[in-house]
């Protein structure tokens, strides 16, 4: 497997929806591997396909102390709760910034996995806000889309300080 580059913040791919995945092969699979690779490396708990220009519906989550990564495979959110939480959230296409976001507490997530077997999962806590956070990347909204309009733009002067830095 190997390392890619992350494609940065605001790269206009990051606001593209990407397509579902219609071929369970070996280049997924490698895809897949190159995905946790890339998010260890970053490091993220979290990575997508069009993080790294791969505008294909598949998700890596890593939550500690989880001993191996997830891999999701065409996620969508079924079901919500009305109760939410705040947390903390970034990404790894914009390093060294964060803010608060406010997400459903609880969600579940229908997911194929690399054999193409459809799943279930249920979530709540940090793994919800996980899979809202990358689904909503694999439709092509950026998380700086869930800030108000004064604190994204806050938040991307600071980037822009970051990065310059």
């Amino acid at each position: 497997m190997a390392v890619r580059p992350i494609i940065k913040f605001p790269d206009p791919l990051l606001h593209t929806v990407a397509d579902p995945v219609e071929l369970f092969d070996s280049d997924l699979r490698n895809l897949a591997g190159d995905l946790i690779d890339t998010m260890h490396a970053a490091p993220g708990i979290g990575i997508t396909g069009p993080h790294i220009g791969i505008l294909k519906r598949l998700v890596v989550i890593q939550m500690p102390p989880a001993a191996k990564p997830s891999i999701y495979v065409n996620p969508s959110i079924v079901e919500a709760s009305t109760e939410t939480i705040r947390h903390t959230e970034g990404s790894v296409s914009m390093p060294g910034v964060t803010e608060d976001v406010e997400r459903h507490a609880r969600v579940r997530v229908r997911y194929q996995d690399l054999e193409g077997k459809e799943h279930f999962e249920d979530a709540e806590g940090l793994l919800a806000v996980c899979h809202q956070h990358e689904i909503d990347q694999l439709d092509g909204l950026f998380w700086t889309q869930r800030l108000s309009r004064l604190k994204r733009d806050r938040l991307i002067k600071r980037y822009g300080k970051v990065r310059s830095s």
